[in-house]
């Protein structure tokens, strides 16, 4: 036989052996949930030592001790895994400035262990990485590369990437790496269709999430990738070049909170495009998927991904299969607790009285975007259009729910005029699901509501029903109650 023929071979048993020793490390794993839920010890001696004793025998006696040794190392993994499930781990996400994350609520719904954030400064790395008291880390910005160093044991995509944002502490103290953001960036295409099988694809920025998408796009077939940096051969200067791209992924921190409304370009030079990624999850819609889907071209953020790497760390951690139906469980969860929920209509529809006791059934932060409006004027609504008039309130407005529009999980009351402004409508939509609340035109209040007061109500409804139904995602009818009301709009979230 040829080389390559033996290779062929070793590869084809190394493949069955991969399978079988994951479904190995799966029964141990049960084995020790099932130890630690009747309080049985982890060790048992004797039954490795018979073990050991059986393999010498049954092996040809030519590889015995190698086959002995082989076997040693797989007991000791196994039983180090039994004992991370039976104590439980420390684990958490490693950073310099972590801010607000929301990897601690995703882990808590992925294993048995604990899961912290550990801001660490540069000079404090290596002591925490060899000394700290955790078994399991993801790692974030500025660290991925930086930690590379102290990993004993690299997976085959952090040595093609260059790159880890996953740290096991294996049992004999040696550090393992690997890469579960390409895991995370996979799922993304597959769940949101975007195919780059045979397609040119056009990365956005040159940093090390953008080593990354391409490693994941090369896997999946991309014709040709085109990396666009601020400098270089491929930059924002030259885009035209490349207006035959047929996927476009941002891999740059444009548009992330707070500078919500940012896009890197626009989609409209880009006439064959197909499929836009986005891998930011903060907004949940940034400015670049915004205007996808005012193109109608599929578009998918990163909220999945963010939640599909951790499924594959915690996969690492615990050495668990986790299915990847928990992926989707966790991202739809966690899109209910992050998105905003907005109310629009008429001037005194009960947006206001409705948001309120939607906030109490659910526990969120309600704004009013009136109430802001005044606080940031220093004067009442009446006062800023008596001073400045409709014009200049607008204005007002705008810049109240450029802010509003930012946060995520709050409850938001808008004035009844909010949708004459097309621009409004992201500030809104980029977190939020907006619902129109309707209410018959007899039943309106008009008392410290100035256009209401000026003008025919038949009107400025005929006039802005349109506008209520171009912006909403649903409509909320009519009800006797603000307790119905609220019913409804359940309803409609379930």
């Amino acid at each position: 036989m040829e080389l390559k023929d033996y290779r062929a071979e070793l590869d084809a048993l190394d493949a069955e052996l991969g399978r079988l020793l994951s479904r190995r490390m799966e029964l141990c794993g049960e084995i020790g949930d099932y130890k630690k839920a009747r309080g049985l010890p982890i060790l048992d001696a004797e039954r490795e030592r018979e073990k050991l004793d059986a393999v010498e025998k049954q092996s040809p006696e030519a590889f015995r001790g190698e086959l002995r040794g082989i076997f040693r190392a797989i007991l000791v993994e196994s039983r180090a895994l039994q004992q991370r499930r039976s104590a439980g781990m420390s684990c958490g996400l490693l950073g310099r400035k972590l801010g607000h994350s929301y990897s601690p609520q995703i882990h808590a719904q992925l294993g048995d262990y604990s899961y912290s954030l550990f801001e660490r400064e540069p000079e404090e790395l290596e002591d925490f990485l060899r000394q700290g008291e955790w078994q399991g880390l993801n790692v974030t910005i500025p660290y991925k590369k930086t930690v590379l160093p102290y990993c004993d044991v690299l997976s085959d995509a952090v040595r093609e990437i260059g790159s880890a944002n996953t740290l096991l502490r294996r049992s004999d103290g040696s550090l393992y790496g690997d890469n579960t953001d390409a895991y995370g960036f996979q799922f993304l295409l597959r769940d949101s269709g975007l195919d780059p099988a045979g397609k040119k694809a056009l990365v956005l920025g040159s940093g090390g999430a953008s080593v990354m998408v391409c490693w994941a796009l090369r896997k999946a077939g991309a014709r040709e990738l085109v990396v666009i940096s601020r400098g270089g051969e491929n930059n924002y200067d030259n885009l035209e070049r490349h207006a035959d791209a047929e996927l476009i992924v941002n891999a740059t921190p444009v548009g992330m909170f707070p500078h919500n409304g940012e896009a890197p370009l626009d989609l409209r030079r880009f006439p064959r495009c197909a499929g836009v990624a986005d891998v930011i999850y903060n907004p949940a819609r940034t400015a670049l998927l915004l205007q996808a889907e005012e193109l109608a071209i599929p578009q998918a953020g990163g909220l999945g991904m963010l939640v599909a790497q951790a499924k594959r760390s915690a996969e690492i951690f615990t050495g668990s299969r986790i299915p990847d139906e928990k992926i989707a469980q966790i991202r739809d969860r966690l899109t209910r607790e992050m998105e905003n929920i907005v109310l629009i209509g008429m001037p005194g529809c009960g947006k206001t009285s409705v948001a309120e006791a939607l906030g109490a059934r659910l526990h969120r932060p309600v704004l009013d975007a009136d109430a802001e409006i005044e606080k940031a004027a220093g004067m009442s609504i009446p006062e800023i259009f008596a001073r400045e008039g409709e014009e200049g309130f607008r204005q007002r407005e705008t810049a109240v729910l450029r802010e509003l529009g930012k946060r995520s999980g709050i409850v938001l009351a808008t004035g009844g005029g909010c949708v004459t402004r097309e621009e409004n409508y992201p500030l809104l939509h980029q977190n939020g699901v907006i619902l129109w609340r309707k209410r018959a035109l007899e039943k309106l209040s008009r008392a410290g509501r100035p256009i209401s007061q000026s003008r025919d109500l038949g009107e400025l409804y005929a006039e802005r029903a349109p506008l209520y139904a171009r912006f909403a995602d649903a409509v909320i009818e009519e009800t006797d109650t603000v307790d119905e009301a609220v019913d409804m709009i359940l309803e409609v979230l379930a």
